[in-house]
């Protein structure tokens, strides 16, 4: 629990409220745990109380970054490279920055000071570690997998894509985790990984090939032609011609209907998705949209006869199916913490669920999942869907970019907490197979 890992931190700061140890291991602790925004009160709590620190300004701008606060970031961080010209966090991180700000020189001259070698973190065990590698992209969409690696028996490195140069040192054995997750959003990172990552001969979770390929028009179009499974009717258009007088012809035109849903590409948990009901409503919604082309959606209406949507969550690790959540509400985007989970029937359902995955959606719905898996060729990864009257799977989404998110404290919750459990421990037994696998091979070819 939570409160536990943060107690020794708590304890000190009882007693020494400025302590910038405890301040910043706190605040790396809260960020790694999924807990952004007291991240940020501490790191920003170590600047004030150390203003001059390099360090503290680096770990306030990387915590503003991953909030999208991208002016207060770059001015933490180039007050960190004033005070310390050769801070390597702070090159990093104003490297990732001014990529994502397309100032791409400026970058590159930071990102060869930056990510001259793999970033090492700190190893704590008392064994010779397995090594493992952890590739990132510059500009997000990258998977939280910070509950997957234990600092006492893997050493971690990390790899930034789009900075990586033919000449970087790359591991010759452990396992590589491809964390980049969000195909729309960092498909230049995902080319780049797969370039660098065919100079090693130490096994890939997640190909960054088969991650490509999980861009929401491209599921669309593959997994719905899958026995059993429906897809929304999704493509890409300008956003200029959705905000202008022709759009809604141009709808017509490619087979939509309204209600329909807009989105921008490369972003997460319903930001920048909505829906339209009317034609007359398209022009203001996309305008309100970044990004210059925009996700064309059919609405696909899976209301159950009580008139709540039932959005089911089930992982993929190493080949099999893990159920993860069952998400009920009366909206039509559906995410568990904003869910009406907090109703004990919905909780009773979602443990059935969890228990009995075939029992709940049936022996030809479990089929399809296994299709949809199989398609997708992941060793990590998730499938959102719900059902139809039909008894089809209803597609919502599929990719690597889905989050194990641990639940609240409670006896309500163990049959969540039991799901994650499972999920996370099948995790770290396929990385240490797959190193263990790596070294063997290694072992022979010595």
């Amino acid at each position: 629990m939570i409160e536990d890992e943060t107690k020794p931190y708590i304890d000190i700061l009882a007693r020494d409220p400025a302590n910038f140890d405890a301040l910043t291991g706190l605040g790396t602790l809260l960020s790694t745990r999924g807990y952004p925004r007291a991240a940020r009160t501490a790191f920003a709590e170590a600047v004030s109380r150390h203003p001059g620190v390099a360090a503290g300004h680096a770990n306030l701008a990387n915590a503003l970054l991953d909030n999208d606060q991208v002016v207060a970031a770059r001015t933490h961080y180039e007050t960190a490279l004033r005070l310390a010209p050769d801070n390597i966090q702070a090159h990093q991180g104003l490297a990732v920055l001014l990529l994502r700000l397309g100032e791409e020189e400026a970058a590159q001259r930071h990102a060869r000071i930056g990510f001259e070698k793999l970033t090492a973190w700190p190893y704590r065990g008392d064994r010779p570690a397995v090594p493992m590698l952890l590739v990132l992209s510059a500009l997000g969409g990258n998977l939280n997998t910070a509950r997957f690696w234990d600092d006492r028996i893997f050493q971690k490195w990390t790899l930034v894509a789009e900075f990586c140069t033919p000449d970087l040192q790359l591991p010759t054995d452990g396992v590589v985790f491809n964390g980049i997750g969000d195909a729309d959003r960092c498909a230049r990172g995902l080319s780049a990984a797969e370039i660098a990552l065919s100079r090693s001969m130490v096994p890939v979770i997640n190909r960054p090939a088969a991650v490509l390929a999980t861009k929401r028009v491209t599921n669309a179009h593959r997994l719905g032609k899958l026995d059993g499974v429906l897809t929304a009717r999704t493509e890409s258009m300008p956003r200029t011609l959705l905000c202008g007088p022709d759009g809604p012809a141009a709808l017509a035109e490619n087979g939509f209907t309204f209600p329909l849903l807009l989105r921008s590409p490369g972003f997460q948990t319903g930001q920048h998705f909505v829906m339209v009901e009317h034609a007359g409503d398209l022009a203001d919604a996309a305008a309100r949209l970044p990004g210059t082309e925009l996700l064309v959606m059919e609405f696909v209406d899976v209301r159950s006869a009580d008139g709540k949507v039932r959005k089911y969550r089930v992982m993929i690790v190493d080949g099999r199916l893990y159920p993860l959540h069952l998400a009920i509400s009366r909206e039509w985007m559906v995410h568990y913490f904003t869910a009406e989970m907090h109703d004990p029937e919905h909780r009773a359902e979602e443990a059935i669920f969890l228990e009995n995955m075939t029992g709940v959606l049936g022996p030809q719905s479990v089929a399809s999942l296994e299709s949809i898996k199989d398609t997708l060729g992941l060793d990590y990864g998730g499938i959102d869907f719900g059902l139809d009257a039909a008894g089809r799977v209803v597609v919502f989404e599929a990719n690597a970019t889905m989050v194990v998110l641990h639940p609240p404290a409670g006896v309500e919750w163990a049959p969540k907490r039991a799901a994650v459990e499972r999920i996370e421990d099948a995790v770290r037994t396929m990385l240490l197979e797959r190193a263990s696998a790596s070294q063997a091979i290694g072992a022979r070819g010595a």
